[in-house]
C-alpha cells in the first residue's frame, strides 16, 4: 500500500471562497462561460459592513454576476452577539453558525467573504461605545489588511459614517473605520508589519450604499439632490441562468437562517444608489468602473493573455467546452510570468478551475473516517478522472503533511477513472480542528489571532490536503484538494463532511451552571468521549480549595472510538456565597485533556466542530424557591429550562399541541421562551387558554418578543406596545419603581447588587406603552438616554398574575448571573 508521510503544514493563504467548500462543484457549460467572462474582467469591489446579514446581496450579486467584478464582503464581526432562531447556540457558537451562513451565501451570489477580529459584543447605541469595547486600532489594522490583500478598486460602505446614534453603533463604526482605512492602506508607515505579506494599495473611490431608508421616506429621497449619487440598474435577468438578479440575491440572503432572514425573490427593474465619498467621482454616473482599466491591459504582459482569452470567450463552444483547453493552458502559462503577484495569484486560481471544468477533471481525496486523532494513520482514497478528449496526465500526488511524493506519470485517458488508497501519518503535534479565532482567549470586544496571515480568513483552517499535478500540453498545473469524508445516506444520498482532527479524549460537564442554595452536596456528572479505540485513563474535577469533590478521580475504560462513559462526582460548596469554575480534566497515558467537543449540525451549513474548555459554573447562592411546577413553551431557542431545573423547579417542555385546559391544570406557572409569539404560530389560537389559566389564579411569564410578525396581537390580557427600547449597558444603574412589590421582596429581597455582573445587556424590546393595569417594576437607561421603564411589567388578571419581561434571562442564566436567578425565582413565586 502506498504511504504518504508527514510534513508540518507551514503556510496560510488569503484565499477565495471556493477553497473552503467541501462538496466539489460540477459546473455546466453556462457556468463555465460565466467563469470565463469573470476571468476577463480585472477589477475588484469590497463591500464593508458590521455583521452577517448587513450585506446588500442584490448589489453583491449584481457586481459579481452582471459586471463580472471580483466582489467580496468584509463583515467586521461574525455576528456572535445576535439572537438564534434555530437553536440554543449563543455567543461564539452562534458566531460559528453565522460565519458558515455567510460562506454559503457567497457561494450563491458569487462573492467572497472576509472578517476582522472584532467580536460582536451585542447591540451598541453609538460608535464611541463600540470603538471603546473593540480595540479600535486592531480593527482598523484588520480593515487595512483586507484592503491590502484584496486590492479593491472600489469600496462600498453599507452604512453612513456621519450619523452616529441613529443606528447600531457597530454599523456606524464600520463605515468610519472603512473611510479611515481607505486613507491609510497606501501608506507604508501604517501597520508596516503587514508589508512582508502584502503591499500598500490605494482604491480608486469609496461610496456609501444609500437608499430611501436613510432619508426617512421614499418621498424625501425622491426630492433629494442626487448629483453626488451613482445610479445602478440592478434588476438584470440572467437568461442563461433563468433567474433575475434579485432572485439570486434572495437565495443568498435566505442562507441567514439563524436570523430568520428567509427572502422571496423579485423580478423587474430596480435601482441601487451609491453616494460618492472619496477618490475620483466617475463622470458617467451609471458606470461604477469609469476610469478603471478592467481589461488585461492593466497588467504588464497582460495584452498577450487578453488576446488569447478574449478569443476563448468569443469562440466558446457550449457543446464542447474542452475545445478551449489548449488556449486556456497557453494563457495559464503566460499568467505564471506576470510581474503583478496579486493578479497572478487570483487569475491562476480562476483559470485552473476553468480548465478543470472544461475537461470534466474530477479530483477528490476521501478519508476512511470523519474524525482522527494526532499521531494516527489516516487512510485516504483518492480519485482522478479526465472526462474529455484532451490529452492529460497525472504527474504526481503529494499529501500535506508529507515528506514523500509519488512521481509516477499516469495517463488520464478519456473517462477512465484512476483511484488509489494511501496512508498519511499524522504528526503527534498536529493542531486540532477548531475555528482558529477561538484558539486563544480574547476579550469582550476582540478575538485574538496573532498570525497576520490568518487574520480575516473566513473559515476553519484545514491542514490535511492532497496536491495533484496535472500535465496538459507539456504544462504542469497543480490542484489542491482538502481531504474530506463522505458517506451515502439512504435518504439524502451522497453526504460530504469535513475531516476533523480531535483529541484522544474529550469531556463535558452535564450542566453549565450548578446552583447550590444550601450546604448540601450535589452530583456533577461528566461525560467522557473517546477519539479513538481503546482509551483508558482517569478523570477529575478541579475546584477551589474551599470546595470539595469526591471521589478525587475516577478511572474509565472506553473500547470503541466515539463511545461515551459517565463519571459521577459529589461536589460540596463552601459555606460562603461564591461563584467558581468547575473544570473537567481527563488523563490518558500521562497526557491531560481539558476540552469539550461541541458538534454543530444544521442542514444549511457544513458540520462544525468547536473545542472549548470543559468547564461549568457553580454558584453558592442565597436563593429561596418554592415548589412551583412550570410549563415551558419553547420559542426561538434558549436554555432557560435547564437553568430552571437547576433552581429546583419541576419543568415540563410543553408543545403547542399539548396546550389544553386539562394539561395546564397540572402547572402553577407557564413561561414562554424568547420570541415565542414571533415563531410559534399555534399560540394565535392557544392564547385564550393561556389567559384563562392566568385568570383562574396561575402565573404566566412572557419573555421578550420583537415587534415584527407577531402571530397574534392579543399576547397579553391588557394592551401593551412592544418597542425597540433596550438597555445595552449591562452595568447601567437599575432603579426600583415599585420597591414594595412582592416581586422585589418575596421570597428573596432584591437589591442593586442583584444587577451586578450581567452579561452583554440588561434587556431588549421593552414595551414603551402599557395599560394602567400593569405595574412597572424597574427603570434603567443607557448613558445619555431617557429612562426605560418597560423591562418588567406585572399585572393582576382575574385571580392570577401576568408578567411581561424584556430582561435577558436567556443570556444571564446560562452565564450563571446570580441576581438573574434570584429575580426570576421571585417572578415565579408571584402566585404564592
Amino acid at each position: 500500500m502506498q504511504k504518504l508521510y508527514t510534513l508540518l503544514f507551514t503556510s496560510f493563504l488569503f484565499v477565495t471562497q471556493s477553497v473552503w467548500a467541501q462538496q466539489p462543484t460540477k459546473p455546466t457549460s453556462v457556468e463555465i462561460y460565466h467563469q470565463i467572462q469573470k476571468l476577463n474582467f480585472l477589477a475588484s469591489v469590497l463591500y464593508i459592513a458590521a455583521h452577517p446579514d448587513d450585506e446588500n446581496t442584490r448589489l453583491i450579486s449584481y457586481l459579481s454576476n452582471d459586471k463580472k467584478a471580483r466582489t467580496a464582503y468584509l463583515s467586521l464581526t461574525r455576528g456572535d452577539g445576535g439572537q438564534n432562531l434555530i437553536g440554543p447556540e449563543l455567543r461564539e457558537l452562534l458566531g460559528v453558525i453565522r460565519t458558515q451562513e455567510l460562506i454559503e451565501a457567497r457561494k450563491i451570489d458569487g462573492g467572497e467573504q472576509f472578517f476582522t477580529r472584532a467580536n460582536d459584543f451585542g447591540f451598541s447605541k453609538n460608535p464611541t461605545e463600540t470603538l471603546q469595547i473593540w480595540d479600535k486600532n486592531q480593527v482598523l489594522s484588520d480593515v487595512v489588511w483586507a484592503i491590502r490583500k484584496f486590492q479593491p478598486d472600489i469600496i462600498i460602505n453599507r452604512f453612513d459614517h456621519r450619523s452616529p446614534g441613529t443606528t447600531h453603533g457597530h454599523h456606524t463604526a464600520s463605515a468610519m473605520l472603512s473611510l479611515e482605512a481607505y486613507d491609510l492602506a497606501n501608506k507604508a508607515n501604517q501597520f508596516p508589519e503587514q508589508l512582508q505579506y502584502a503591499s500598500t494599495w490605494q482604491p480608486k473611490r469609496v461610496f456609501f450604499n444609500t437608499s430611501w431608508w436613510f432619508y426617512g421616506s421614499r418621498e424625501k429621497f425622491e426630492a433629494a439632490d442626487k448629483t453626488n449619487l451613482v445610479n445602478l440598474k440592478i434588476g438584470t435577468y440572467y437568461q442563461t441562468m433563468g433567474k433575475s438578479n434579485q432572485e439570486i440575491a434572495a437565495l443568498s440572503r435566505s442562507r441567514h437562517q439563524s436570523q430568520g432572514f428567509g427572502s422571496t425573490g423579485t423580478r423587474g427593474e430596480e435601482d441601487e444608489y451609491l453616494e460618492f465619498l472619496k477618490g475620483e467621482m466617475p463622470k458617467d454616473k451609471t458606470n461604477l468602473f469609469e476610469g478603471i482599466d478592467t481589461t488585461w491591459n492593466r497588467l504588464k504582459g497582460g495584452k498577450a493573455i487578453g488576446d488569447i482569452l478574449y478569443a476563448v470567450e468569443k469562440n466558446f463552444d457550449f457543446k464542447n467546452p474542452a475545445a478551449s483547453v489548449a488556449d486556456l493552458v497557453k494563457a495559464y502559462n503566460l499568467i505564471q510570468e506576470l510581474e503583478d503577484q496579486h493578479w497572478k495569484s487570483v487569475k491562476s486560481e480562476e483559470i485552473k478551475k476553468i480548465i478543470a471544468a472544461c475537461t470534466g477533471l474530477y479530483l477528490e481525496a476521501v478519508a476512511e473516517v470523519q474524525e482522527i486523532t494526532p499521531g494516527s494513520t489516516l487512510k485516504v482514497k483518492w480519485e482522478a478522472i479526465n472526462r474529455s478528449a484532451v490529452a492529460m496526465s497525472l504527474n504526481a500526488v503529494q499529501s500535506s503533511p508529507s515528506t514523500m511524493t509519488t512521481q509516477e506519470i499516469t495517463v488520464l485517458s478519456n473517462n477512465k477513472m484512476i483511484s488509489k488508497t494511501g496512508e498519511i501519518e499524522l504528526p503527534g503535534d498536529v493542531d486540532y480542528t477548531n475555528p482558529y479565532w477561538l484558539n486563544q482567549a480574547g476579550t469582550n470586544g476582540m478575538y485574538r489571532v496573532d498570525q497576520q496571515e490568518k487574520i480575516g480568513l473566513p473559515d476553519v483552517m484545514r491542514q490535511i490536503k492532497l496536491s495533484f499535478n496535472i500535465g496538459i500540453n507539456n504544462v504542469t498545473i497543480p490542484y489542491e484538494r482538502n481531504v474530506i469524508y463522505k458517506y451515502n445516506d439512504d435518504v439524502k444520498g451522497e453526504v460530504y463532511q469535513p475531516l476533523d482532527i480531535v483529541p484522544i479524549a474529550t469531556s463535558a460537564i452535564a450542566e453549565k451552571v450548578y446552583i447550590f442554595n444550601n450546604d448540601r452536596s450535589k452530583t456533577v456528572t461528566v461525560k467522557i468521549k473517546a477519539g479513538k479505540d481503546n482509551v483508558n485513563g482517569n478523570t477529575k474535577l478541579e475546584v477551589p480549595q474551599n470546595w470539595k469533590v469526591t471521589p478525587t478521580e475516577i478511572p474509565f475504560t472506553i473500547d470503541k472510538k466515539g463511545q461515551e462513559v459517565l463519571a459521577v462526582f459529589n461536589v460540596t460548596p463552601s459555606s460562603d456565597a461564591s461563584e467558581i469554575s468547575i473544570k473537567s480534566v481527563v488523563t490518558v497515558n500521562n497526557q491531560t485533556f481539558d476540552k469539550e467537543k461541541i458538534d454543530i449540525n444544521y442542514s444549511h451549513i457544513y458540520k462544525q466542530l468547536v473545542l472549548k474548555t470543559a468547564e461549568a459554573k457553580a454558584i453558592r447562592l442565597k436563593i429561596k424557591t418554592k415548589n412551583e411546577k412550570i410549563a415551558y413553551i419553547m420559542g426561538a431557542g434558549d436554555e432557560v429550562p435547564k437553568s430552571l431545573t437547576q433552581m429546583g423547579y419541576e419543568v415540563t417542555i410543553l408543545k403547542p399541541e399539548e396546550i389544553t385546559t386539562e394539561r395546564l391544570n397540572n402547572f402553577d406557572v407557564v413561561m414562554t421562551g424568547i420570541r415565542a409569539y414571533n415563531v410559534v404560530n399555534a399560540l394565535a389560537y392557544k392564547q385564550r387558554l393561556l389567559l384563562d389559566f392566568v385568570q383562574n389564579g396561575k402565573t404566566m411569564i412572557v419573555q421578550y418578543n420583537t415587534l415584527d410578525d407577531l402571530v397574534t396581537k392579543d399576547l397579553s390580557p391588557f394592551p401593551l406596545k412592544i418597542s425597540r427600547d433596550r438597555v445595552t449597558e449591562e452595568n447601567a444603574e437599575v432603579r426600583f419603581l415599585a420597591p414594595n412589590h412582592p416581586v422585589l421582596n418575596y421570597p428573596n429581597k432584591i437589591t442593586a447588587d442583584d444587577f451586578k455582573g450581567w452579561k452583554q445587556e440588561q434587556g431588549l424590546y421593552y414595551p414603551s406603552e402599557w395599560d394602567a393595569n400593569y405595574t412597572p417594576i424597574l427603570s434603567a437607561n443607557d448613558q445619555g438616554e431617557k429612562p426605560k421603564n418597560g423591562a418588567l411589567l406585572v399585572a393582576k388578571y382575574g385571580k392570577g398574575n401576568y408578567v411581561y419581561t424584556g430582561l435577558s434571562f436567556f443570556r444571564e442564566l446560562p452565564e450563571g448571573v446570580s441576581g438573574a436567578f434570584r429575580l426570576l425565582a421571585n417572578i415565579i413565586a408571584l402566585g404564592k
